[in-house]
This record gives structure tokens, C-alpha cells and sequence, in this order.
């Protein structure tokens, strides 16, 4: 069930919707505010569009079809309780007011560390001796 479930991830990166493209092309590669993000990652029995584990957020990409969707409430309820946020955001918006959901994602992320600064951080590995 598992490796199905990461099939299915694998098919929904290579099959992304325009929003979803144009989002993570802000997201991608730490170019937001210096934070990682993971696209369509499997959490428990959802895979979601994109999770920032470091500020335990969740962002959703919605069309028409999640209007008033009982499945996503229950989906989103599930992750709550697992310590997640959930933010969703229509198609819409996405393609039309980037800056907008970029800022309201932004409310929602911890500060970055200055460069060079924190645990792992690529500029600040410790030589061997």
C-alpha cells in the first residue's frame, strides 16, 4: 500500500495542475524565505501539495471541485490533529494574486536563520580532522 501510495505521489509531481506549477516554481529550492518545502508528499493516508515540516504547514492548491468538500474537511481535521495547519488556496487566486498568497504563506513561516546559521545549513559544515 505504501509504494502505491509513493506511485501515485511520483505521477502527481509529473502531472502538476498550472497552479500548482506556478506555486512551486515560488516554493521549489528554498526560494521562499529561505524554507524547504516538499511537493505532494504522502502523510499518513493523504498526499498533500506541499508541506513545510520545519513550520508543520500544509498548502493546498484547490479548483471548483473542493467547494464545500466534506472529504477535505475530514482530510483537514485529520492533519490538525496530527499538528499540521492547513492553508488552502483556489486555483484562482493562485494564477491571479501570487504575491497575495505568497504574503499570507509568509505569515505563517518561522524566520530564517542568517546564512551560515543553524544545524545542516549547507554554508556551515564542520571540517573532519
Amino acid at each position: 500500500m505504501l509504494m502505491n501510495k509513493r506511485i501515485f505521489a511520483k505521477r502527481l509531481r509529473q502531472n502538476m495542475t498550472e497552479a500548482e506549477r506556478v506555486l512551486w516554481k515560488q516554493l521549489r529550492a528554498h526560494r521562499l524565505s529561505d524554507q524547504k518545502f516538499r511537493r505532494q508528499q504522502p502523510i499518513g493516508p493523504y498526499i498533500v501539495d506541499f508541506v513545510n515540516f520545519g513550520a508543520n504547514l500544509i498548502i493546498e492548491c484547490d479548483g471548483g471541485q473542493h467547494n464545500q468538500s466534506i472529504t477535505d474537511r475530514k482530510r483537514d481535521a485529520w492533519l490538525n490533529q496530527q499538528g499540521f495547519q492547513v492553508l488552502r488556496f483556489w486555483n484562482h487566486d493562485i494564477l491571479n494574486n501570487t504575491e497575495s498568497v505568497l504574503t499570507e504563506i509568509l505569515t505563517l513561516l518561522p524566520p530564517s536563520p542568517p546564512a551560515g546559521e543553524g544545524p545542516g545549513e549547507r554554508g556551515n559544515q564542520q571540517e573532519k580532522e
